[in-house]
């Protein structure tokens, strides 16, 4: 087999392509499918994917054979074909390296069985060794330039991958790649030093890093591995930063921009060579070929391995802190456009089934409905947990939603914990309430107890978590990216006290306001003229809430038993005289929504007793 590749790698650095499932999901092809097994049923499509990052100025393909294992096979039936699959993909990634004008090396791809090994898993090493024997062998013999073993979060399965290697392909070239978390550690805790001296010790050409993470992540496993790596080439292949789930796609923030910026940092980290991962398309590589040609690249001295020193003429940005973009959430892109957002609360169920839940979270979806509002512990009822359901329906559904986060009941340690939960399972857009009294729920001997009002969660928030930092000052692994709203009540008893309170909230960081229940449009248009007059415009948007009374019993119980909530006289007397106390009620909150849409930014529906049907009547009125 050719040297070649390694003789380029050390006259200056190589730029490998970018992802090949990103282009494959991008084209329609759902996840469900095999996507190594397009090498055969799809070949048009993976040869236009390879031929489009050679024109972005790729010197690298990279097989598209990362699950072409016996193991994840077996998952679609096709583990008879992996000789076929792995050949096919050379032969494809080939066609397009031999149709440039220069030259581009081929590299068989070869990823993770997708099980675990003893002890953890079931599978044994000498398993796992015949296996990647298998494909390698495959790929050696359709004549790949040099391999990369790539995403692997196991020493111990990428040791038997790369003794495979050693096997069947002694004189291929190897690049033997791990994946980090946020915290700089593989998923199974390995450092980034524990990976490179295991790597080394193994004798491969290069060592490296990819997938997981974005490029600031990825930065210091880079330092690392080159100041241990005594000259070995060290290579990276970040994704474009953190996946984040929109609906059913999932979107990677990081622009060819920030990657190009990040071309630079790698080579004056030592690498030598780069590409990208998951999320990363030929546009990112475009700007990283612009990026690396941009560079003076020599040799400080001759022979094998020796190191390289990077000047470049473009200047370097700051340096971003370690910090990765986070995209804006849906909610929060919607309120910058100026749209009218609509809002639905749910409670969480009192039991653990929230099949209910979802299943009118999608009819309101369909109805108009942007966004869900997760109320936590109602009235101090008990329930399931606010952020497990927040959860649930951006899973199952096509709707983001709004988490309820009351400070009450929570103290500072439960607080934080309960963020870190959220911020994990997706859910951005908060709601930081002071909540309801244990007093008048359920269980009244609770505890009551709160280390941090509204306000100082706001702050901490913004001012902390989204900076990478906990309320001490100690790093939580790297910013957050919460979308965080306050409450304001327009009926409230005390409104100078209302007002400075609202105005101390904007002042520590809140999004977007989200109000009570307004029945009189006329005291909600006092309160914006008192605020503008004492404080100026409300800088932020606000959701109006509104709530059509389920019925005059209902009513009654909010006017006398709930807390924040007064329904004026005229409300309760046409409730009184209704003949149809659920549509007298609809029509109330569609005649408050029509007068309100002038002065807000969105509206918040509060359905009475489960009446998700009432809320979707409600917001038939809505101006678009």
């Amino acid at each position: 087999m050719s040297t070649g590749f390694l003789d380029r790698l050390r006259y200056a650095p190589v730029l490998a392509d970018g992802a090949m499932g990103t282009e494959i999901f991008a084209r329609g092809v759902t996840f469900d499918r095999c996507f190594d097994d397009l090498n055969l049923s799809r070949p048009d499509m993976i040869l236009d994917i390879h031929r489009l990052y050679v024109e972005a100025g790729a010197e690298v393909l990279e097989t598209n054979t990362f699950g072409a294992n016996h193991f994840r096979l077996i998952e679609h039936d096709f583990q008879a074909k992996v000789a076929e699959i792995n050949v096919a993909g050379v032969r494809l990634a080939r066609m397009a390296a031999d149709e440039s004008r220069r030259r581009v090396y081929v590299a068989g791809s070869a990823g993770p069985l997708g099980v675990r090994l003893a002890p953890l898993g079931r599978v044994q090493p000498a398993q796992a060794r015949q296996a990647f024997l298998a494909q390698i062998r495959a790929l050696r013999e359709a004549g790949v330039d040099l391999l990369i073993l790539e995403t692997f979060s196991d020493l111990n399965e990428i040791r038997e991958a790369i003794l495979a290697a050693k096997e069947v392909a002694p004189d291929v070239p190897l690049v033997a790649q791990m994946t980090f978390t946020e915290d700089g550690r593989t998923p199974l805790g390995d450092s980034a030093e524990a990976v490179a001296r295991a790597l080394l010790e193994l004798k491969v050409d290069v060592i490296g890093a990819n997938c997981s993470v974005g490029p600031a992540r990825l930065l210091p496993v880079v330092n690392t591995m080159a100041n241990l790596a005594g000259g070995a080439p060290v290579s990276v292949m970040p994704n474009a930063g953190w996946p984040q789930r929109a609906g059913p796609r999932i979107i990677y923030p990081a622009t060819p921009d920030y990657f190009a910026d990040f071309t630079r940092r790698f080579l004056f980290a030592g690498a030598a060579f780069i590409g990208g991962c998951c999320g990363t398309t030929p546009k990112h590589i475009r700007v990283m070929r612009a990026a690396l040609d941009a560079a003076i690249v020599h040799r400080i001295s001759a022979g094998p391995g020796s190191p390289i020193e990077v000047v470049s003429r473009a200047p370097l940005s700051e340096p971003p802190g370690g910090e990765e973009p986070y995209p804006p959430t849906r909610l929060q892109e919607k309120l910058a456009r100026g749209e009218f957002v609509v809002a639905v609360e749910v409670d969480p169920p009192k039991g653990h089934n929230a099949g209910r839940i979802l299943e009118a979270a999608r009819e309101l979806g369909k109805a108009g409905v942007d966004v869900i509002h997760v109320a936590d512990t109602p009235m101090a009822r008990m329930r399931m947990s606010a952020w497990a359901l927040a959860h649930l329906v951006q899973r199952e559904t096509d709707l983001e939603t709004v988490l309820h986060f009351p400070t009450r009941g929570r103290n500072l340690l439960r607080v934080q914990g309960d963020l870190l939960a959220a911020h994990a399972l997706g859910v951005r857009n908060l709601f930081v309430t002071m909540g309801d009294p244990p007093a008048v729920g359920d269980y009244p001997e609770a505890g009551d107890q709160l280390d941090i009002v509204p306000t100082g969660l706001v702050r901490m928030i913004k001012e902390n978590f989204n900076t990478g930092r906990d309320h001490s000052g100690k790093s939580i692994g790297g910013p957050t990216g919460f979308f965080v709203g306050v409450a304001l009540s327009f009926h409230a008893p005390d409104i100078e006290r209302e007002m400075r309170v609202l105005h101390k909230k904007i002042a520590s960081g809140a999004d977007f306001v989200v109000t009570q229940p307004v029945f009189d449009v006329e005291t909600a248009r006092r309160f914006l003229e008192r605020y503008r007059d004492r404080y100026g415009e409300i800088p932020i948007p606000i959701v109006a809430g509104v709530l059509p009374p389920a019925s005059l019993r209902n009513a009654l119980f909010l006017h006398n038993e709930v807390p924040g909530i007064r329904l004026p006289e005229w409300v309760l007397d046409r409730m009184r005289g209704a003949r149809d106390e659920r549509r007298e009620g609809i029509r109330i909150a569609q005649e408050v929504l029509e007068q309100l849409q002038p002065l807000v930014q969105g509206v918040y529906v509060m359905p009475m007793l489960g009446r998700f049907d009432s809320a979707a009547e409600v917001i038939e009125v809505v101006k678009v």
